[in-house]
């Protein structure tokens, strides 16, 4: 073989070779990534740009067919007293707003734009999550259950020490400040975003822990501790105050906190800094406007509360005074009567 034919060959393996390398480094970047969408995120893409996974699909499927299914079976039993309205209008709104954060084009984009991510987190912890708890599905479990069922299954598990320690609310506050800085501050948010399974997992757990938060302070089920409305606001006050800290902290960094994004090659879109504060600005802003506006919920029912005291006590008052004056009455005509006898 002449020695430029040989050299040429050996270029071509060179070649050859370092093509292979470079398709696998891509491939492990794509199968770690995931495959980045080829076009930048619009508000087009994003609420219509639904792909209708199995599990989650499924899930909120069931969840809404077990709803209807459970409120027309509670209303033929108790047309007096019927589920109101309200509750439903909350429930499926909990379940669009899960729809939204699982099934959309937010879920598209989750892993490419942390600012697009931290939005899907907002929309599952501080939308679902209160309005499904509006819904009061618990009250809804018993009012459709049989007595048997109550008092064998549902009761013994809400009375049970597992659920009283969960559903305690300082337990209940700190679990839910507690998952928001370690999963932020720790490797398992950049796992989620390498791992699909993680990132379902990291989902549930923001949302159970979600529901474990605003059950004592919606207080619409039936619960082991019931807080009154000064300690709700208190208890929403300071959450409010751990999420802009921790919204601060993350606007304030100086560098990428999340390899994943980091090292993720986009064709489009923000700097990894400015998609960050991006992110950060929507934690802090819809989180201030979604506990202020719960906080406000809190006082107006505070104030019906004190409303309906007020009223209740003149009524009392009313029917007490009418009681005094019927003895008074009778006491008089009974002095008179007395009055009468003894000039007779």
């Amino acid at each position: 073989m002449p020695p430029m034919t040989g050299l040429r060959n050996l270029r071509r393996s060179v070649a050859v070779a370092a093509a292979f390398v470079g398709a696998g480094v891509m491939a492990g970047q794509v199968a770690a990534h995931g495959p980045v969408p080829a076009e930048a995120p619009t508000a087009g893409s994003l609420l219509l740009g639904w792909t209708f996974e199995p599990i989650p699909t499924l899930g909120i499927a069931v969840g809404i067919g077990w709803w209807l299914w459970a409120v027309r079976r509670v209303d033929a039993a108790h047309p007096a007293n019927p589920v109101r309205r309200r509750r439903t209008v909350a429930f499926l709104a909990g379940m669009t707003a899960l729809a939204f954060a699982l099934l959309s084009g937010i879920d598209r984009y989750d892993t490419s734009l942390f600012s697009v991510h931290m939005v899907q987190h907002v929309l599952l912890m501080l939308v679902a999550a209160p309005l499904l708890a509006l819904a009061a599905p618990i009250t809804l479990v018993l009012r459709v259950s049989s007595s048997e069922a109550r008092h064998r299954w549902i009761l013994p598990v809400l009375h049970s020490r597992v659920v009283r320690f969960m559903g305690h609310p300082v337990t209940a506050w700190v679990m839910f400040a507690a998952m928001m800085w370690a999963v932020h501050f720790s490797p398992l948010f950049d796992a989620s975003l390498e791992d699909p399974l993680i990132h379902d997992l990291e989902h549930m757990l923001f949302l159970t822990g979600a529901l474990l938060f605003w059950w004592p302070a919606v207080a619409l089920d039936p619960t082991p501790w019931r807080m009154g409305h000064p300690a709700r606001i208190g208890y929403l006050f300071t959450q409010m105050t751990q999420n802009t800290f921790l919204a601060v902290v993350i606007l304030n960094a100086t560098a990428p906190l999340y390899p994943h994004y980091a090292t993720l090659v986009r064709p489009w879109g923000m700097a990894v800094l400015e998609d960050q504060r991006l992110a950060a600005g929507i934690m802090w802003i819809a989180g201030d406007a979604i506990f202020l506006s719960a906080i406000m919920a809190v006082v107006v029912g505070w104030m019906r509360a004190e409303a309906r005291d007020e009223a209740r006590a003149d009524r009392r008052a009313d029917i007490e005074l009418a009681e005094i004056r019927i003895r008074e009455r009778r006491l008089a005509e009974r002095l008179a009567d007395e009055r009468g006898e003894s000039r007779g």
